[in-house]
């Protein structure tokens, strides 16, 4: 068995724990991120960019031709009809837009930052599975099997593998899950290259409402609304059946997805939930991103609050780190941050749910109403910067970082 020491150790590459290991590494803390994926050409959801992950992102420079796409505007629509429209543009430059990127190619960009600091480790393909602890702490992971199996011994380990988080489970942290939604998703894509539309819209429609927005590059992504739970009824009718069903709920691309939908597969079922964990720090180990909160796709909140979890906890574990602090008052100051902040976009997020997605006689009669005033009062910017840059916006702390990029980091 391999062993390996280091100040933090990361479990999960994704956004939030990439960004963590390189504000991280940048800071002189010696860094390894075990990711249980072999390579990045895996299944991605996620793909909305908020501005104040766009402004994290550019302080962090890994933004310069990245691609993607920018847009304006986020709508609710019904048949012809633009029942609201919130213009990102009247927010200050230069973040006064969505971005639509490729999960795949934020991970390679942040990746290569991290590859080109020192003090940054990569174990692919290497699952954690047993955490490893002394006198009531986590002091490492255990990950891999066989011949690659690995220990890793660290003052921190940070659990960022996502919603159905394993480091989680093994630290038999307890998860409340907030059935909240009345909604689940099934996204899939479309090649559409002269289909832009520099929007993300909700359409409502006669059956189920419809999220659908640019994807880079020259496709288009969807997402089909189903009833709490009613998809695999529905995916038993076949193939033929549901093209049908979503050529009728989309009928703007109804000859694109008779093209090109051609299988069940191609398909990708979301349960929607959103949900937290009962403990976010215990001594030697720290929750972020969905492994500490998941949240609905509405408002496309997942990677703004993943990054803003690791650009919270930066300052605290450089410090935790500094003084060989592992105990659970050391990050108490991440915790209570981040805590209110979730709490303010979950009851955002059900409120929005609602409003954009709920059907019934009164609300149907109501929404356009509300829709239409909304814009027009003073709470409305309030949102707005909610939703765009989080309820705590915070800088990087820059003044923090030892090591400038530099090509010499090692992976394993």
């Amino acid at each position: 068995m391999r062993e390996i020491e280091a100040d933090v150790c990361v479990s999960g590459g994704g956004p939030a724990g990439l960004v963590l290991a390189l504000l991280l590494a940048r800071s002189g803390v010696d860094v390894v991120v075990a990711e249980r994926s072999a390579s990045l050409e895996r299944e991605y959801r996620g793909e909305i960019i908020q501005p104040g992950a766009l402004r994290t992102l550019d302080q962090l420079g890994v933004l310069d031709g990245i691609g993607g796409y920018p847009m304006r505007h986020f709508q609710l629509v019904q048949g012809d009809r633009t029942l609201l429209d919130i213009d990102y543009e009247t927010l200050p430059a230069p973040y006064d837009h969505l971005l639509s990127l490729p999960q795949r190619l934020l991970l390679e960009r942040l990746l290569d930052e991290c590859k080109a600091t020192p003090g940054f480790r990569l174990l692919s393909g290497c699952s954690t599975r047993a955490l490893l602890t002394e006198n009531g702490a986590v002091t490492g992971i255990r990950c891999g099997s066989g011949d690659g199996e690995t220990e890793v011994r660290a003052r921190w380990v940070v659990a960022a593998d996502g919603r159905y988080s394993k480091t989680r489970s093994l630290a038999g942290i307890g998860y409340d899950k907030f059935e909240k939604f009345e909604h689940d998703v099934v996204w899939f894509k479309l090649i559409a290259p002269d289909r832009r539309t520099g929007a993300v819209r909700i359409h409502r429609t006669a059956t189920d409402p419809v999220l659908v927005h640019d994807s880079y590059p020259d496709r288009v992504q969807i997402g089909w609304t189903l009833a709490k739970g009613s998809y695999k009824t529905v995916a038993a009718n076949g193939i033929e059946h549901v093209r049908e069903q979503l050529a009728a709920a989309v009928p703007q691309h109804a000859d694109l997805i008779r093209d090109q939908v051609t299988a069940l597969s191609e398909l990708s079922p979301l349960d929607v939930f959103s949900g937290r964990a009962q403990e976010w720090v215990r001594p030697g180990l720290v929750l972020i991103g969905d492994a500490a909160h998941t949240h609905s796709p509405i408002g496309a909140q997942g990677i703004n609050l993943a990054i803003a979890d690791a650009v919270a906890l930066h300052p605290e574990l450089v410090a935790a780190v500094t003084a060989g602090d592992n105990r659970t008052t050391a990050l108490a100051g991440f915790e209570a941050e981040r805590r209110a902040a979730v709490d303010t976009v979950f009851t955002l997020q059900s409120r929005q749910n609602k409003g954009m997605l709920s059907s019934g006689r009164i609300v149907d009669a109501v929404r356009p109403v509300v829709a239409k005033l909304l814009p027009h009062t003073p709470i409305f910017r309030k949102i707005l910067n909610l939703v765009a840059f989080g309820a705590r916006p915070r800088d990087v702390r820059v003044d923090l970082f030892r090591a400038p990029s530099n090509p010499g980091g090692t992976t394993r």
